[in-house]
């Protein structure tokens, strides 16, 4: 979209109620529907539940425990109280964290709701992330050891005002809740046309920034859906924006459409050769990191 003083703009979402851009670190536009306040407290509502679940199996088999200790006076009474409080932190903290970390940002009740924590850039969440907004939770949200009734007030104002209802955890951690079914898709993007690969390759694009290439991305990805003279006149703005910041000329007589697109499928491709090559430098600096997965592999 063009904005009134004739810069390009990211254009608008698909009109899907809900949905928010995310823009990921290759300049890849996402668009996600963010899970509200409804869904997240129905799954938080099934979470507890499993969460008093686990406690009462665990406390159980540690009570056993304890005591076949105290038949043989290799504990006493103070023990139970401190296995109590051990079985507790482990529900409260060690359940989230280990099934955020393991499924990637997924606990039993966001599996149930179709829900996940993902990082702000679109990105699946690691033990850190896990770990940040589960800590914040516990100790300032829900059950709130320190806040226990002013962080609840904070986080549901801050869930229902927030452009993606995030809560204290999230703003702390870095991460967004999305609802995994029924995303819209992205349009077909047209890839380098034909005989434009040798020019595009001599293109210098390091003036070319994030915003604009994003707005490109956007209007190849959704052209079939504006109408005309809107489109006509949307790409060639676009097209003399492009021009503007990068070099050489296109070979005379190229549509804007094709332009736009080589232009696209250029830097997409430089990014993505970037990429492997950071990851190639990591694996030879750090394979064990490499081996286990801490990298994500690059989609073409």
């Amino acid at each position: 979209m063009v904005s009134g003083n004739g810069q390009a703009t990211a254009l608008p979402g698909p009109g899907v109620t809900g949905t928010v851009p995310v823009v990921t670190g290759e300049a890849v536009p996402l668009d996600i529907r963010v899970a509200r306040l409804g869904s997240r407290a129905l799954a938080l509502l099934i979470d507890l539940l499993v969460q008093v679940f686990l406690y009462g199996i665990l406390l159980y088999v540690a009570g056993l425990g304890v005591a076949l200790l105290t038949l043989f006076d290799l504990a006493d009474g103070a023990a139970i109280s401190t296995v109590a409080i051990v079985v507790l932190v482990l529900v409260l903290i060690g359940y989230p964290v280990l099934m955020l970390t393991l499924t990637r940002g997924r606990t039993v009740g966001k599996l149930a709701l179709g829900i996940r924590v993902v990082r702000d850039d679109g990105g699946p969440i690691g033990f850190r992330h896990s770990l940040t907004r589960t800590l914040v939770g516990v100790a300032v949200e829900f059950p709130g050891m320190f806040m226990p009734f002013a962080g609840w007030i904070v986080s549901l104002v801050l869930m229902t005002a927030h452009p993606t209802s995030k809560r204290l955890g999230d703003l702390a951690a870095g991460t967004i809740v999305i609802h995994e079914r029924n995303l819209t898709a992205w349009g077909w993007v047209p890839a380098m046309p034909p005989g434009l690969a040798v020019w595009a390759s001599t293109l210098d694009l390091a003036r070319l920034d994030d915003e604009l290439a994003l707005a490109v991305r956007q209007y190849l990805a959704r052209n079939r859906q504006l109408r005309e003279p809107d489109r006509t006149r949307l790409g060639q703005q676009l097209a003399r924006e492009v021009a503007a910041v990068t070099s050489p000329p296109p070979p005379a007589g190229t549509p804007g459409w094709a332009y736009l697109a080589a232009v696209h499928a250029e830097r997409h491709a430089r990014a993505m050769r970037r990429l492997a090559a950071i990851r190639g430098r990591s694996a030879t600096l750090w394979p064990e990191l490499v081996g286990s997965g801490s990298f994500p592999r690059t989609r073409a």
